[in-house]
């Protein structure tokens, strides 16, 4: 078993009503590293979440649920609703 651990950021920008329109993730070499570029973003987004994701690269599976470690401002229910 190969596990690969992920570090991912997602920034969100307001769009029309009270929708979300996502940005392009961006993939991190570590925790703090991901951590930092979602608080630099937050300053500028409506709002940002930075998560990891473990996957193993043999069978192609993959954590269903994301560990998020840093959220800031308005992301989706998807997002606000785990740990």
């Amino acid at each position: 078993m190969s596990l690969q651990t992920q570090f991912l950021v997602q920034a969100f920008n307001a769009a029309k009503g009270d929708q979300l329109k996502p940005d392009r993730p961006i993939v991190c070499q570590s925790a703090e590293g991901a951590r930092r570029t979602a608080q630099r973003l937050a300053l500028s987004k409506a709002g940002v979440v930075a998560f990891s994701i473990t996957s193993d690269d043999e069978t192609g599976d993959y954590d269903e649920k994301p560990a998020i470690f840093y959220r800031e401002g308005q992301v989706p229910d998807e997002f606000s609703e785990m740990p």
